[in-house]
């Protein structure tokens, strides 16, 4: 982690330090010249169903953070926090982009919605329960403290699958994982700063740093867990095994914890994937309400 004096200098480094940092500003486009076709032998439906997982964990988590602008304790946090929300936001269109290219939608498009992109439909027109993200995404924020700490899990967690999948059979898959180690990375060493700062701060501050990591860490339960569609994609080469994560993800963990002063909670029993599964607690279908509302309120605008 680096030592720059304000977050604006942070996100400037994050993206090359040439004084642009905002999403779509100074990027290249992350799938000029890669070939999309399905590599043979890979089930499509099994592909759309992973970029789904992917996507849908990017897209709830970006929805999480955006209700932290205007909140969050610093105006410089609120830019970071936005930014990163942006990042993900960006990596939740190209997944969903791809699972919508290979047919997940398949021919149930309506009339009012026929015209609207494959990521914005897929964003915007699925209930809960055809959401395959998972509970540590999912759950409410708590306090700050929780956020920061749920934010180094999701991210940790998530860098340690595309650092794996940029050697993916789909060139897809492996060209979204490049772009998108960067900005995790970031994601999770921001979040680590904080836990840091909050931790070993004031007594209220690490009570509090404490208190969402024993919030969270229930949450970790099933991130280690492979469904049937990633294990036969680990199978093909185009997955990652999370179960092959285990060791890296619990080491940064606890390092960052330690670090903070924070006793590291115990770790939860392998779980099944329920969130992969589609089964959510209430909490999701809150979050997509407002997440969905004006979409599905005025499905043909444009803006």
């Amino acid at each position: 982690m680096g030592h720059e004096e304000t977050v604006y200098e942070a996100l400037d480094s994050a993206h090359g330090g040439e004084g642009q940092w905002a999403f779509g500003t100074g990027f290249d486009e992350p799938l000029a010249g890669v070939d999309t076709t399905v590599p043979d032998g890979i089930d499509p439906a099994d592909l759309g169903a992973y970029c789904l997982m992917l996507g849908d964990d990017a897209l709830v988590l970006a929805q999480r953070l955006t209700q932290w602008v205007t909140a969050a304790p610093e105006l410089e946090e609120e830019v970071a926090v936005a930014n990163i929300a942006l990042d993900l936001l960006g990596q939740a269109r190209l997944l969903l982009a791809r699972a919508g290219s290979v047919g997940v939608l398949g021919r149930s498009r309506d009339t009012a919605t026929a015209s609207i992109p494959d990521e914005d439909a897929l964003a915007y027109f699925r209930d809960a329960d055809e959401f395959r993200c998972t509970g540590l995404v999912a759950a409410p924020n708590g306090d700050f403290g929780q956020t920061m700490v749920r934010l180094l899990a999701a991210a940790t967690t998530r860098l340690a699958v595309f650092a794996r999948l940029r050697d993916s059979r789909d060139p897809v898959l492996a060209a979204i994982a490049a772009k998108g180690v960067a900005e995790l990375t970031y994601h999770r060493d921001h979040a680590a700063r904080w836990v840091l700062r909050l931790g070993d701060g004031t007594p209220e501050s690490h009570r509090r740093a404490q208190a969402g990591a024993d919030a969270v860490w229930p949450l970790l339960a099933d991130a280690f867990t492979a469904t049937d569609v990633e294990q036969r994609l680990v199978g093909a080469g185009v997955a990652a095994d999370p179960a092959g994560t285990r060791e890296e993800v619990v080491g940064v963990l606890t390092q960052v914890l330690d670090r903070a002063t924070l006793r590291v909670p115990a770790w939860p029993a392998d779980a099944p994937p329920r969130g992969r599964l589609g089964l959510h607690g209430a909490e999701l279908a809150v979050l997509l309400a407002e997440l969905q509302g004006l979409a599905r309120e005025h499905p043909a605008a444009t803006w």
